[in-house]
């Protein structure tokens, strides 16, 4: 039985839909605030009316300084207190190199990883004075740990999180915030719709256990990371894929009978 998180309050970014949304949703399952936090406010209104509870939506573009400030200003006047963030905001337009621009580029490092850092540093102080704080990131086995045609600047600002939240990590200890990562797979969200139902029957044929995640599997590591019991883990990644990553070839596949 985990320690009881209620009233505590979690800012979650790129909460309008898919992940974010599922992490918001059972961060408020068990009681905690949530600001729900997308660039379009009227998104993250109707997701904070969904889940109910004491969520709010905030309109909010990670990538933007000021935007980022306002936000954990807008968490600690709502509720006094910011004790979870949820970087998760990101973005993922497919380009293969020769085709990709510089702005195209600039866009996903600006939202993935910056947007991490921005958000991060945003609720800094707060933590600091509360002697305390989660952050949990929500990066990719994409970057990390594997790579797809497209995606090359997509990986590359996933696997720069887990560098940022390494260092984070040892800065942030001695106020007793920690700082981890959840990695997901493929998981069956409106971006995997999009990509088309071919493309998604393929994933989960290349998953051990036959199907693609839920939102509900990714938000239940977050919650994880954000217990009390959770709190000497700090500076981790934790890979939520059904298996995927394993199999060496399509063959360990096949063998599995």
């Amino acid at each position: 039985m985990y320690t009881s998180l209620k009233g505590k309050t979690a800012i979650v970014t790129g909460a309008s839909r898919g992940i974010g949304r599922g992490i918001a949703r059972r961060l408020a399952e068990v009681g905690l605030n949530v600001l729900v936090v997308s660039r379009r406010e009227a998104e993250a209104a109707k997701v904070a009316a969904e889940i109910g509870g004491n969520a709010s939506g905030f309109a909010a573009d990670v990538a933007d300084e000021t935007d980022a400030g306002a936000m954990a200003k807008a968490a600690l006047e709502r509720y006094g207190a910011i004790d979870l963030l949820c970087a998760n905001a990101g973005v993922f337009p497919s380009a293969k190199l020769g085709e990709m621009t510089a702005a195209d580029f600039d866009q996903v490092m600006g939202t993935n990883l910056k947007g991490t850092f921005l958000s991060v540093s945003a609720c800094l102080p707060a933590m600091k004075r509360q002697q305390s704080g989660r952050i949990v990131l929500t990066s990719s086995i994409t970057g990390p740990v594997t790579g797809y045609p497209g995606w090359s600047h997509y990986g590359a600002s996933k696997a720069g999180q887990l560098g940022f939240m390494r260092t984070a990590a040892i800065e942030l200890a001695p106020w007793n915030i920690t700082v981890n990562a959840v990695l997901p797979g493929n998981i069956a969200t409106e971006g995997l719709a999009d990509l088309g139902p071919d493309y998604e029957a393929k994933m989960a044929a290349s998953v051990p256990m036959k199907r693609l995640g839920t939102v509900t599997d990714i938000a239940n590591a977050a919650l994880f990371f954000a217990t009390e019991e959770a709190a000497y883990i700090t500076g981790q990644s934790l890979v939520v894929d059904g298996g995927q990553i394993l199999p060496e070839s399509l063959d360990a596949l096949e063998a599995m009978g």
